[in-house]
């Protein structure tokens, strides 16, 4: 029996409000961040030897630790005994001395500009400002009480990077996003191949893919790699949900493409609304694979979670290219594509290909937002942001063909994230794949393959 839309749509509804709670009220306890050397940092405790003038208005705060000197756990050493003046106009208003824990406060008459002068003479033995750092600091005091003021000690200068190594990163970063993207572009071109739908919902699935790999890994406790699977599974669901209860009534009912590719629109807005009702609007992470240790291969740095995404990837798309190709499945998709009547007047049951066809590239797309959210973060319009990225490898693939949804993904993940070497603004490297598209379009409509190899 066929779910009808509203059906449909209230049954999305009503599990996405019943995953909320889980959405919402998740651990949220972010993994330990990797501790950043910081030679001017304020420290935490309060019971330090030297207090803040109960009675001053304004006053200067200055901490000293050397980076280039750290306990077993990490920790920059203070240092004691430096004389800092303070000067307005030219004139002293104020010296004082670190003390044991590194820090000194010196009171000020007023608010206004104030030179903070470090004596490089009185600094201990073994500690050294950082490179060509000055003694110097200017600030303005505008607001009553404490206003910090930095000094670098012991920080190593960063060496340049050749741009070999950065290319060769990127590269690397490149096909990683590539991959994640051509895992997506397969499943919308097996939709559009069998169905002609070009569907702008799909981006959602993305995000589906994602969501509930973090529902099923920090609502429910699972590790990153079952919550993984799970929401795999879950995307495949959805996508035989979404055929028998919306697509497939609009199919039989003889709705034309336009409008059920309008129809997407609004499920993709639908979908989008719920995402951000559930699971809120902030960017959140899975409880693992958050930070690793890089290893270096050479003049790359690859995380353990990233050689499983190549991995996981790879096998995945193999697996589905060499399914459509080899088994009887696969040949009944090219068929239906082909030409649907034809299919159906030699006995092969078209609906119940789509069908497949639906379930099938939900869950390649379900897997992409699976290891978008391992490689990144968790937020409910990941999939939204990444979808003119997705049309853009398949159509400059070529449009339904297995082959060029794979070389679109791989040139346009390259594209983008080798962009910014040669001036592209990181923060719209986005549009060097379009503008790539937009070229190799008016010189080859079809696509790079064209229609060379359809799904069928």
């Amino acid at each position: 029996m066929h779910l009808r839309p509203a059906a449909l749509i209230a049954a999305i509804l009503a599990g996405f409000i019943l995953l909320a709670p889980i959405g919402a009220h998740a651990d949220e306890t972010p993994a330990p961040a990797t501790p950043t050397p910081s030679d001017t940092a304020v420290p935490a405790d309060p019971n330090v030897a030297n207090e803040p003038p109960p009675d001053a208005e304004f006053f200067i705060s200055v901490t000293l630790l050397n980076s280039a000197d750290r306990d077993a756990e990490g920790n920059a050493a203070p240092v004691p005994g430096v004389t800092l003046d303070v000067k307005k106009d030219g004139a002293q208003v104020g010296t004082g001395v670190t003390g044991p824990e590194g820090q000194v406060f010196i009171v000020i008459p007023s608010g206004g500009e104030f030179t903070v002068e470090l004596d490089k003479g009185t600094l201990p033995e073994g500690a050294e400002l950082s490179g060509a750092a000055s003694t110097e600091r200017t600030i303005k005091v505008l607001l009553s009480g404490g206003t910090n003021v930095q000094f670098q000690i012991g920080v190593q200068e960063v060496e340049s990077v050749a741009f070999s190594k950065k290319l060769s990163q990127s590269v690397v970063n490149g096909l990683k996003y590539g991959l994640i993207i051509a895992l997506a572009g397969l499943g919308l071109s097996l939709i559009f191949g069998t169905t002609g739908l070009t569907n702008f919902a799909h981006g959602e699935l993305i995000t589906f893919g994602a969501v509930m790999t973090y529902v099923f890994n920090r609502g429910f406790g699972l590790p990153v790699i079952a919550a993984g699977a799970l929401a795999v599974l879950s995307s495949a669901a959805f996508g035989f949900m979404q055929d028998k209860g919306l697509w497939g009534p609009l199919r039989n009912r003889g709705k034309g493409l336009i409008a059920t590719m309008i129809v997407s629109i609004g499920f993709a807005l639908l979908m989008r609304s719920i995402f951000q009702y559930t699971f809120g609007g902030s960017t959140k992470t899975l409880s693992q694979f958050v930070a690793q240790r890089s290893v270096s291969f050479g003049p790359v740095q690859i995380a353990p979670k990233e050689m499983a995404i190549f991995a996981i990837a790879i096998v995945a798309l193999a697996l589905a290219v060499g399914g459509l190709a080899q088994t009887r499945l696969g040949k009944a998709m090219r068929a239906v594509s082909d030409n649907p009547a034809l299919s159906a007047s030699s006995g092969m049951r078209v609906d119940s290909v789509i069908t497949s066809v639906w379930v099938l590239g939900t869950a390649l797309t379900g897997l992409s937002g699976v290891l978008l959210a391992i490689d990144r973060q968790v937020n409910f319009q990941m999939g939204f942001k990444i979808l003119l990225l997705v049309f853009a490898a398949v159509t400059l693939g070529g449009l339904g063909t297995i082959y060029g949804a794979l070389i679109g993904s791989i040139i346009i993940g390259l594209v983008s994230e080798v962009g910014p070497l040669f001036g592209v603004p990181a923060s719209i490297k986005d549009v060097g794949p379009l503008l790539l598209l937009i070229l190799i379009l008016l010189v080859r409509p079809q696509g790079i393959l064209g229609r060379a190899q359809r799904i069928g």
